[in-house]
C-alpha cells in the first residue's frame, strides 16, 4: 500500500481537526503540510501568537489524538513535537518551505522556517469512519 507521502505530496493543504482544549468540541483548520512515509509535519508560526502557541497546537499538547483529512481522505493521527534543532525538526522545516517557495501565497519563508513550531503527526487510516 501506498504510504501518505507518496498519495498526497502533491496535495497543498490538509485539514486538522483537533479538540479544543477547555471545550472539548471540535476545532478544524486548513494547513500546509509535508507529508514523510506516513506522518504530517505541520509548522506553526507567522500569526498573532508566537510560534507553538496556536489553539490548534495548544490543543494537541492537551490531546495529542487528532483526525487529518487528505483530499477528503480520513486519518486519524497522535501528535508528538520533534526537538528543536534535532535532525527530524531541521529535515522537516526545511521540507515545508521547499513544497512551498515560490508558490503566489508563499513570499519568503525563511523567517518561517527558522522561527516557526513543528509538529509531527503520526497517521493511520480512518477509512471507514466519518472525516471530521
Amino acid at each position: 500500500m501506498a504510504t501518505v507521502e507518496e498519495r498526497f505530496a502533491a496535495v497543498p493543504y490538509c485539514y486538522l481537526l483537533t479538540a479544543g482544549r477547555q471545550s472539548g468540541r471540535p476545532h478544524e483548520i486548513e494547513i500546509w503540510f509535508v507529508a514523510r512515509g506516513d506522518t504530517v509535519y505541520l509548522l506553526n508560526g507567522g500569526g498573532k501568537r508566537p510560534p507553538g502557541e496556536s489553539d490548534w497546537v495548544r490543543n494537541l499538547r492537551a490531546d495529542p489524538m487528532a483526525r487529518l483529512r487528505i483530499s477528503g481522505v480520513p486519518f486519524m493521527a497522535t501528535a508528538r513535537f520533534p526537538a528543536e534543532g534535532s535532525p527530524e525538526d531541521r529535515e522537516h522545516r526545511a521540507a515545508i518551505v521547499a513544497k512551498y517557495s515560490g508558490s503566489k501565497d508563499a513570499g519568503d519563508l525563511t523567517g518561517w522556517r527558522d522561527t516557526g513550531f513543528l509538529v509531527a503527526l503520526d497517521l493511520t487510516p480512518a477509512e471507514g469512519r466519518p472525516p471530521g
